[in-house]
């Protein structure tokens, strides 16, 4: 039996300079992202869509859940599986293809560079990315693909 799970969120627009959007360049695509008492995420549109490249745009906020999941995914198969992970650190990447005024992103790339107790280690830790690829809730949500190559060294 499936476990159902409701999150939440609240997203305002703070872009009105005014006049609202009674024109294409009259308003700002600035706005805020709000889940509870969590700290306020100060948002925008990519600068390529008239956007505050201070603020972070959607695009982001999904490559960074992505990654995110992935990685809690990753900690949980490591170590329930005797893997000791010291350090993980994840750069990922995406790319996007827009046509008129639509877009998708048609892939996204885990980087992780992990760092593991011991050398007899390393293959399992390598091997653990496509357990954490499988239960990762989030790329299981998403219409495109998501790989993962990753890097791992003893320390």
């Amino acid at each position: 039996m499936a476990h159902l799970h409701s999150y939440a969120t609240r997203v305002t627009w703070t872009g009105n300079l005014g006049t609202g959007t009674s024109h294409f360049r009259a308003y700002s695509r600035a706005h805020e992202v709000a889940a509870g008492e969590l700290p306020t995420i100060l948002g925008s549109a990519d600068p390529t869509f008239r956007g505050d490249a201070s603020r972070w745009n959607p695009e982001q906020l999904l490559l960074a859940a992505l990654s995110q999941c992935h990685m809690l995914s990753y900690l949980h198969f490591c170590a329930v599986n005797g893997v000791v992970v010291t350090s993980y650190v994840d750069e990922a990447t995406g790319t996007m293809a827009t046509a008129g005024d639509s877009g998708h992103f048609t892939e996204a790339v885990v980087h992780p560079r992990i760092t593991v107790g011991e050398e007899s280690m390393v293959a399992a830790a390598i091997e653990l990315h496509k357990e954490a690829h499988r239960a990762c809730f989030i790329a299981n949500s998403v219409n495109f693909p998501v790989r993962h190559e990753p890097t791992v060294t003893v320390g």
